[in-house]
């Protein structure tokens, strides 16, 4: 006998903090981040200004409202207290790449979300940057789509992601490697169950097989390791990312840990400089103005997804788009259509 469904309002509960989870995967609290912003020392910047009129444009639904597009963005930087994450003997890593990236995508009506994993090592086009200087990036026809944060800032991720996906990007949130720690911490660690044991020298993870409490020291190794796991690349490092993010989910869900205001205001006091997002998520008003709009977000399953790729035939350690079901998933994205199986290799 099938399992009773909860009741409307706990399920439209639990959806709302599968979204801010998402939303937050990086920060935790991004979507609550304005609440304590002239208490916390946060980083806003401008993204979108420079990129001028030509950017993909938004479908508006039957009742005029459009989808919502998140770009989530793990930055491997090793500036300031990240140089300790520099592996022993290795070649001091210089500049930023955003190893870690994520769309996630809620649909004009709230009611459903899908968040799409575009793996670092995509070779894809890379547009022309503007830079704060006023000048441009030379443009890419062919490079890695991790590399362009380091070329040209956040800005740049963006005009990469616009490209590749067709999809206009929202917002940003960004964090780097000792904030993502110190914010794990903050809630108290996140529960995760290993099916086999993890031995990564690399990003300094080994746990046996079972259940294990991740401080933020070990959950920042949980989402960065890969040799490890599977078959040791970056595919195998996303899989981890959406185990993560659902075991996030749990734990929010369970503590209502964004809903006491105390333990908000501690959560993000602790990392706040560590933390970067678009102006337009920089005031008390903008992110009330999210939260009304992901107020009647139904209880449907997020879905995870990774973009369809194929390994390059100019290189074996890239990887590109596979063509056509990149690009069907993106489509439906853009067209906010229901999301069927358009995942892993093309």
């Amino acid at each position: 006998m099938p399992a009773a469904s909860p009741p409307p309002r706990t399920t439209r509960r639990r959806a709302r903090r599968i979204t801010i989870a998402l939303v937050c995967a990086g920060a935790i609290g991004a979507a609550s981040y304005g609440l304590l912003s002239s208490h916390m020392p946060y980083k806003s910047v401008d993204v979108f200004e420079a990129l001028g009129d030509g950017r993909p444009s938004a479908a508006p639904d039957s009742t005029g409202r459009t989808p919502l597009n998140i770009l989530l963005i793990g930055s491997d930087t090793r500036s300031g207290d990240n140089a300790a994450y520099d592996a022993a003997g290795d070649q001091q890593i210089t500049g930023a790449r955003s190893d870690t990236m994520l769309v996630v995508h809620l649909s004009a009506d709230r009611r459903s979300a899908t968040v799409v994993s575009i793996p670092r090592d995509t070779l894809a086009p890379r547009p022309s940057c503007p830079l704060r200087d006023g000048r441009w990036t030379p443009a890419a026809r062919q490079a890695p789509v991790n590399m362009a944060l380091g070329v040209g800032g956040v800005t740049c991720v963006v005009t990469t992601v616009e490209k590749l996906t067709d999809l206009r990007i929202d917002h940003v949130v960004q964090v780097d490697f000792v904030g993502f720690a110190k914010l794990v911490d903050a809630i108290g660690g996140i529960e995760v169950t290993l099916p086999e044991p993890i031995d990564d020298p690399y990003s300094g993870l080994h746990l046996p097989a079972g259940s294990h409490l991740l401080n933020g020291e070990q959950a920042l190794a949980f989402n960065r390791t890969r040799h490890g796991v599977g078959d040791g690349s970056d595919l195998a490092r996303i899989g981890l990312q959406h185990q993560f993010l659902t075991a996030l989910w749990h734990k929010l869900d369970a503590e209502q840990l964004l809903f006491d205001p105390v333990q908000l205001q501690r959560i993000l006091r602790t990392a706040g400089s560590a933390v970067t997002i678009d102006s337009g998520l920089s005031s008390l008003d903008d992110i009330l103005d999210l939260g009304t709009r992901l107020h009647d977000l139904s209880a449907q399953e997020v879905t995870f997804l990774t973009m369809p790729h194929a390994t390059s035939s100019t290189d074996p350690n890239r990887l590109v788009p596979a063509q056509p079901k990149a690009d069907q998933l993106w489509l439906l994205l853009r067209t906010d259509q229901p999301i069927t199986v358009l995942d892993g290799p093309g």
